[in-house]
């Protein structure tokens, strides 16, 4: 077993002006977290792969405090709704876990526990004088831009502090959520790998291995349990590939179904590919929870470009769900662990009664994916080289990979408009077949593989297909982790693909041993209440 990673908090340049600024961040945060939360050095020092059990045996939390972040969100708001449990208590325990897991993983880019701890004393004033919460996430620790909080949209030079909430902030504290940390992104948003000017971000269940991104500092510090809830903004895989690679569960809505003003972003206006705004949880029900909580405020009567979707989740389908199952999308053939979780899933849904199965064979994904790429930087990367330019900062690999010609090329307003067309074309066309099909949801991978070692995630087909085609999608655990006992070499020996022979070559299961294994279901458009249902079922049935 190779040494476990360690984390370098900042990524150094030639550039002087951008080392003292990087540094000056880097000391602020540091003197943000409380000596009395420091893990010792004989911890520090003999640091295994697997950090995810150091929390619970490093003394410096209770065990009432262990107990708290042992809850997923729907069991801690509703212990502090019938008080049992107070908002200071809970927002002690996150904040102090949290502190913990940033030592560990580098997650967090700024931390003010003070802060969230005055609010959490507002609130349980409040609940003391009124006998009731004052919403349904009272007391709820949670971290998205935050009024007078540091935040940038993944360069150096695009550092600010938020002069406003946004209006998911704004929501969230008015269910009562309490803000206390913000965490850490890649350099232009636009990786799957969390890696930026404030450094990289770890994967708990082996540090050798990338959290994910774009939202992957948020990932390992729910992984962490240093949180029990997360938002991320995912417009190619920023929610979805993140929980997958830490064992969570995440769920991109159709876009413009949830709250996103304000967020900031460098290429504003960009209308191509639109994200979309989700929860990142530990468990399926808190994903409902969240977003019930939040669609309840009517949130389209604030940002008008919001779709007023209902949320009603059935407790029962109407009809037999039919589920096509998806084993590879003709480009990367999935690694062995999570070809093995697909075809797991494949046989204990095949033996069950409740739900038909069929073979979903992938639709031209291909050039569904060159599309999206195409979009990604209609100008051909200018802003994002120039965003780099006014912070001296250097290029990452993995962003100089994702503007990189073929894919990426400056394009005129007819040419941008001919794009367009290009997308509106796909995605009629993968509408049809999708119909043709008769199928409700498709199971599949979330990625290529599990978490993979850090700079490899060249490949987000898996994921981007989806955001292509604005259909929603949900992750979660199939309830193994890649051994490497089980999982040592590919079923079939002739890639598909330079992609596929790519993630052969890197493949390497002592390597990344331990990693959580996540499946993926997508539906239709404005099928997000029935996705959600069938996740339920589905997610039963393979754990069963």
């Amino acid at each position: 077993m190779a040494k476990p990673f360690r984390a370098v908090p900042a990524i150094p340049s030639g550039n002087e002006r951008y080392n003292a600024k990087v540094k000056q961040l880097n000391e602020r945060l540091e003197a943000q977290l409380p000596a009395s939360l420091r893990l010792p050095k004989e911890i520090m020092g003999n640091l295994p792969v697997n950090v995810t059990q150091i929390p619970e045996t490093c003394g410096l939390l209770s065990d009432q405090e262990l107990a708290i972040t042992a809850l997923d969100a729907t069991d801690l708001c509703a212990k502090i709704a019938k008080g049992e449990l107070t908002a200071v208590e809970t927002v002690t325990a996150y904040g102090k876990r949290a502190a913990i897991a940033h030592q560990l993983v580098h997650c967090l880019v700024d931390f003010f526990l003070a802060d969230g701890l005055a609010r959490a004393k507002e609130l349980d004033e409040y609940f003391a004088k009124e006998g009731k919460v004052i919403g349904p996430l009272h007391g709820l620790p949670e971290q998205t831009p935050v009024k007078g909080k540091l935040g940038s949209a993944g360069f150096l030079s695009t550092v600010e502090f938020s002069p406003e909430d946004s209006l998911m902030v704004k929501i969230l504290r008015d269910l009562g959520a309490v803000l206390y940390v913000k965490t850490n992104q890649p350099q232009s948003i636009m990786h799957l790998e969390t890696v930026s000017f404030h450094g990289r971000s770890l994967n708990p269940y082996n540090t050798n291995l990338t959290c994910g991104g774009s939202s992957g500092g948020e990932a390992a510090l729910i992984a962490m349990k240093g949180a029990p809830i997360g938002v991320g903004n995912d417009g190619g895989g920023s929610i979805r590939d993140p929980c997958a690679k830490c064992g969570l569960w995440g769920l991109r809505p159709t876009s413009l179904t949830m709250p996103q003003g304000d967020y900031l972003h460098y290429e504003m206006g960009n209308d191509g590919i639109i994200p979309s705004t989700g929860p990142m949880c530990r468990s399926a029900r808190d994903v409902d929870f969240f977003i019930s909580a939040v669609r309840a405020t009517k949130p389209h009567l604030v940002e008008p470009l919001l779709v007023p979707l209902p949320w009603n989740i059935p407790e029962k389908l109407d009809r037999k769900l039919r589920i096509g199952i998806m084993l590879h999308d003709g480009v990367v053939v999935p690694q062995p662990p999570m070809m093995r979780a697909l075809k797991r899933a494949k046989s204990k849904l095949e033996a069950s009664d409740e739900v038909e199965v069929v073979e979903y064979l992938p639709f031209e994904h291909k050039a569904g994916y060159d599309i999206i790429r195409e979009l990604y930087f209609e100008d051909g990367g200018a802003t994002v080289r120039r965003v780099l330019e006014e912070g001296g900062e250097d290029i990452l690999p993995l962003t100089e990979w994702v503007i990189s010609p073929p894919h990426t090329k400056e394009h005129t307003i007819p040419e941008a408009w001919e794009l367009r067309f290009r997308r509106d074309k796909y995605r009629q066309a993968y509408s049809d077949y999708w119909n043709a099909s008769g199928c409700d949801v498709i199971l599949c991978a979330p990625f290529p593989g599990t978490a993979c070692p850090h700079d490899m995630a060249r490949y987000w087909g898996y994921t981007a297909i989806f955001n292509l085609l604005d259909y929603p999608g949900f992750v979660f655990p199939s309830g193994i982790k890649l051994d490497p006992k089980i999982d040592v070499a590919y079923e079939s020996r002739e890639p598909l693909s330079e992609p596929d022979q790519y993630f052969r070559d890197f493949y390497d299961p002592e390597y990344m041993v331990g990693a959580p294994v996540n499946l993926q279901l997508v539906a239709k458009r404005f099928n997000d209440c029935m996705l959600v249902a069938a996740q339920r079922i589905v997610e039963r049935i393979i754990l069963s």
